[in-house]
């Protein structure tokens, strides 16, 4: 059975579910999508609908995206869409760009290279011998319900690794043997947890064992693979997914010395799991984090819960406190700069609600506005609103504060000139 005993792709034979056997519908798929294949097909190029949006249709679920897969080649599908952009180095693939800023991808289909193959060094070639057929391409992908195609022509499914049993069974199974593909790439263990997930099925036994065995393979991931993998965490049910990663204990791995403590302490994790709820639920309603507000939230209570005694007074420790949360971790250094001078100013704001004293020159600082959101939601619970929420947070606390700021009045400057005149 695929998933448990590999079977070369060159042998097997797809399972072709046609019309009425699954629910997938041409008025279901995005018309863009459905334009790009029939032009694809009309000059004698194969094209399929392919990956998650194969999976969320059958499932009567309306996709996100609608990649595409095909046999025509980068440039020839560039010849055949002016509005089409290749990107990547490695693996070249065409985005069909398409107005209010939408694009369609669409790739090649690919095979695994051998260990010769990937010893090669000539990127100017080695992306050539990648290109595969519908069966090697399906071989290489990371989860079976993942790996379907959706035929536009003839209205069928068509399946070469097991998936649609799998997903009739609501089960997450690496293709092949996943001791060894989580060799191959570690980043496939965080792939099987997300889409458990979201997707809510449970792991295979053998796909969930190999994860216990060889989740330390994740320390050796280049940080730019973690980091975009992180990013695709932060966009759906990302409460429920780091609750996963809590389970498998892989936090420390994307979340560096904050993520080794959630990993081992369940009072913290809890703590972080609240905020991430609450920021969800912001989110649903509207409301948009910017990427250094999430990264300073993320790591918001292991920092609580290493500073609770910090002095208002003691920037240089806090910052140091705060940096030791984020070493580690795969962000990038603009954005850990920023993550860190949000948390900075966060706590001085949350001393302040403590304290009643507060430093308004701290308005002027570049991340004051999102400290100040930040400082809202720990405090409060809920998504800040208005344009300053600590302000208004701090003076419904303190209303002789705002009284006593109106008052205050800065002096005028001496006129030097008259008191010369006067001496």
């Amino acid at each position: 059975m695929v998933g448990q005993n590999f079977i070369h792709p060159r042998t097997v034979k797809p399972r072709i579910l046609k019309r009425p056997k699954h629910r997938i519908s041409r008025r279901d798929i995005d018309p863009d999508a459905l334009k790009i294949i029939y032009r694809l097909n009309s000059q004698g190029f194969v094209a399929y609908l392919t990956g998650g949006a194969v999976q969320n249709l059958m499932q009567g679920i309306t996709p996100k995206d609608f990649d595409l897969v095909t046999d025509a080649r980068p440039g020839q599908i560039k010849k055949r869409f002016r509005n089409a952009f290749i990107i990547g180095r490695r693996f070249r693939l065409a985005h069909i760009h398409f107005q209010g800023g939408k694009y369609i991808e669409v790739a090649t289909f690919r095979r695994e290279l051998d260990a010769e193959e990937e010893a090669d060094p000539d990127p100017s070639t080695s992306y050539k011998r990648t290109y595969g057929t519908p069966r090697e391409d399906a071989f290489r992908r990371d989860i079976t319900s993942n790996a379907l195609f959706y035929d536009v022509d003839t209205e069928s499914v068509i399946d070469y690794v097991g998936g649609l049993k799998d997903l009739a069974a609501r089960k997450i199974r690496i293709i092949g043997d996943p001791g060894k593909r989580y060799t191959e790439d570690p980043v496939r263990i965080l792939r099987v947890i997300r889409h458990s997930v979201r997707l809510d099925f449970e792991i295979g036994k053998k796909t969930e064992r190999a994860i216990y065995s060889h989740r330390q393979l994740l320390a050796e991931c280049p940080g730019a693979r973690l980091f975009e993998e992180l990013n695709k965490d932060l966009t759906l049910k990302t409460p429920l997914v780091f609750e996963a990663y809590q389970k498998y204990e892989v936090l420390k791995y994307i979340l560096g010395k904050a993520g080794e403590r959630y990993d081992k302490d369940p009072d913290l994790f809890a703590r972080l799991k609240t905020l991430l709820e609450i920021r969800e639920g912001a989110e649903s309603g509207g409301f948009q984090f910017s990427r250094e507000e999430l990264f300073a939230l993320i790591s918001w209570p292991w920092v609580e819960s290493r500073i609770p005694d910090e002095k208002e007074d003691a920037p240089k420790n806090l910052n140091e406190t705060i940096t030791q949360a984020m070493a580690g971790s795969w962000l990038t250094k603009g954005l850990r700069a920023d993550s860190i001078q949000i948390l900075v100013l966060t706590h001085h704001l949350i001393q302040a609600l403590r304290t009643g004293r507060m430093r308004w020159s701290l308005q002027h600082r570049s991340h004051y506005e999102q400290a100040s959101r930040l400082c809202f939601l720990i405090e409060k619970g809920r998504p800040p609103h208005g344009k300053d929420p600590f302000a208004s947070l701090f003076h419904s606390l303190y209303p002789s504060s705002e009284k006593k700021r109106r008052r205050r009045r800065r002096r005028r400057p001496r006129n030097r000139s008259q008191d010369h005149q006067g001496a």
